[in-house]
């Protein structure tokens, strides 16, 4: 087995090396299929490949859009003879079961974050900004109140000018 896509860390003793490998391939094979559907010619396996693994490797077993440890261990168990017969409670088990999100529209070069199954359906083809708002959206609906993040001084990126 080729070690290019060496098991990230956090998942030593969670998923072998195989098991990750099929998963990696299975899920670039996909993007590339649906991305050239949607017209991008330059869609090539090991660049998604490439990109899925660096994905994985920086979210550290993290949803990369709320932050809840993945359950890995889930990789390769989805059974469709047991979601037919247990419908939404079979999937709802699923919710934290590691997906590849789309950062774009998968017309440009590969870009990728790794989320629960749960989240990634909830985005679907959402920007981060429309997602966020939808979140929103939800939570005031139900009496939250959002507030924007607080500026830390080593984020130059979010500080505005005084």
């Amino acid at each position: 087995m080729s070690k290019k896509y060496a098991l990230p860390a956090f998942l030593v003793g969670t998923v072998d090396q195989a098991a990750y490998q099929r998963w990696l391939e299975h899920k670039a094979q996909a993007h590339v299929r649906r991305d050239r559907k949607r017209g991008n010619a330059s869609a090539i396996g090991e660049a998604y490949r490439v990109a899925i693994h660096a994905a994985a490797a920086a979210g550290g077993g993290r949803d990369a859009y709320t932050g809840e440890m993945l359950d890995w261990s889930l990789l390769s168990r989805y059974d469709n003879v047991e979601s037919a017969e247990g419908g939404r409670t079979y999937k709802h088990g699923f919710a934290r079961l590691p997906t590849v999100d789309h950062v774009g529209d998968g017309l440009g070069p590969a870009d990728f974050k790794i989320c629960g199954w749960r989240v990634n359906d909830a985005k679907h083809d959402l920007d981060i900004p429309a997602f966020l708002g939808v979140c929103r959206a939800v939570l005031e609906h139900h009496g939250f109140t959002v507030a924007p993040p607080v500026a830390h001084a080593t984020d130059a990126a979010t500080l505005e000018p005084a």
